[in-house]
């Protein structure tokens, strides 16, 4: 089977490079790809947003399969366009329809629909820029800090946190009126601060059946400590050590398993990953958000302690028999440290060279933001590289996580010391 894999980043590097050790796979073709997916696969110069180019390219390579990596295509719903094509409508497509990945595509449809079937999530209430005055006096009624969510999709920018009223009102009115984050904040969604610890649970659905993939714990800010401003994630660990028997029960329990039957009884079948952004508040599982699709940089953990044949998984996906499919999950844990480019989240030059990739031993490298200029590999995006090792241990984990990332070299490169430090 020739399978194509949509995405450019860490996620969809760890992605294909899992595709690329079965035996079902005869080629394997990454749109747009980077410099690591050219090693498992071939790039093809296409984007993930450009539908009748994919279209394309699944008849020319006589693509038997397309597994779908960011949010984006899905929210604008890549799923219905292969439905509606009688060329294409054959080929299986790894991702929720439309409406199923309206979990991630709106943030006040996950609220509603958590609220309605009993889900635990944080109090809210969704405001419209004719309803400014309304949403500042919501805020009042509110203890600090105050969350702030625009509506759409944001690029994973689109949270806000706020320590003051002050601060919330500007951010509301900036958001609403200002356009901070353009069309996804047409409407903003204020919630109620959670306190507690976070992490991820992943699922894989065939419309019927789901197997829960292994947790983990990813790291968002840019500074030591959770401190600075918000990232697409700084790294991650598998699996999660206070998520264990009656905490993954209970997550099964009050949250995975009534969304399932909820988007059942939505009449809204969903096939492919889903995640549940999770808060532990005092052993209670609440959801923070969805996405639909595996979350980066938590696949550049989870994944690797995956044995089971990912091409297996999604053709049990494809075909509705995921029930027919057992998980085999390797025990140790996996760390992942990411190196970004000095000046993210915020401005940052491209291009740099990177060097000491053949120096790395022990660990696996997944790659970002990179590509390939001549017979070098270069920065290419502001997350450039993660580094992932197994251990016995946490410790042991992170300890050959850092030791291979002191090894690879670009002007500017940071990463962050502490992951796993509130573990």
């Amino acid at each position: 089977m020739n399978i194509l894999l949509l995405g450019s980043g860490g996620r969809e590097h760890t992605l294909a490079w899992k595709l690329a050790q079965s035996p079902r796979l005869n080629s394997l073709f990454i749109a747009p790809g980077n410099a690591g997916t050219a090693s498992v696969g071939t790039n093809l110069p296409v984007t993930v947003n450009d539908f009748h180019a994919i279209r394309e390219a699944c008849l020319t390579h006589r693509i038997g399969m397309v597994v779908v990596g960011p949010e984006d295509p899905l929210v604008h719903g890549i799923h219905d366009f292969f439905l509606e094509d009688p060329n294409l409508r054959t080929i299986p497509l790894i991702g929720p329809t439309r409406q199923a990945a309206m979990l991630e595509g709106s943030k006040d449809f996950a609220k509603a629909f958590l609220k309605k079937y009993g889900i635990p999530t944080a109090a809210y209430q969704t405001f419209t820029a004719d309803r400014l005055d309304d949403g500042i006096s919501f805020l009042k009624t509110l203890r600090l800090p105050y969350v702030l969510k625009a509506d759409g999709l944001a690029a994973g920018k689109g949270v806000v946190i706020c320590q003051s009223l002050d601060e919330a009102v500007a951010e509301l009115t900036a958001m609403l009126t200002g356009s901070k984050f353009g069309e996804a904040s047409h409407k903003v969604v204020i919630e109620e601060f959670l306190q507690g610890i976070e992490l991820s649970a992943f699922v894989v659905a065939d419309g019927t059946h789901y197997r829960i993939l292994p947790e983990a714990k990813d790291y968002k800010k840019i500074g030591m400590g959770d401190s600075g401003p918000n990232t697409g994630g700084m790294g991650s660990v598998s699996p999660v050590p206070f998520a264990r028997g009656e905490f993954l029960a209970q997550v099964e329990h009050r949250v995975i398993r009534p969304t399932m039957n909820g988007l059942r009884a939505e009449g809204i079948p969903y096939q492919g990953f889903l995640f549940f952004g999770l808060m532990n508040v005092q052993g209670v599982p609440y959801v923070i958000e969805y996405n639909c699709r595996l979350g980066d940089p938590e696949t550049e953990a989870v994944l690797p302690r995956m044995r089971t044949d990912l091409v297996e998984i999604c053709q049990a996906v494809a075909t509705g028999t995921l029930d027919e499919v057992t998980l085999e999950i390797d025990p140790r844990t996996t760390a992942s440290v990411m190196l970004v480019s000095e000046g993210y989240p915020g401005s940052y030059e491209k291009g740099r060279e990177i060097t000491g990739l053949d120096q790395v031993t022990d660990s696996l490298v997944f790659h970002a933001g990179t590509s390939a200029l001549d017979d070098r590999i270069v920065t290419n995006g502001g997350r450039v590289m993660a580094v992932t090792s197994f251990g016995n241990t946490l410790k042991e984990a992170l300890k050959k996580s850092y030791e291979n990332a002191e090894k690879i070299t670009f002007k500017g490169k940071y990463y962050r010391t502490d992951i796993g430090f509130d573990l």
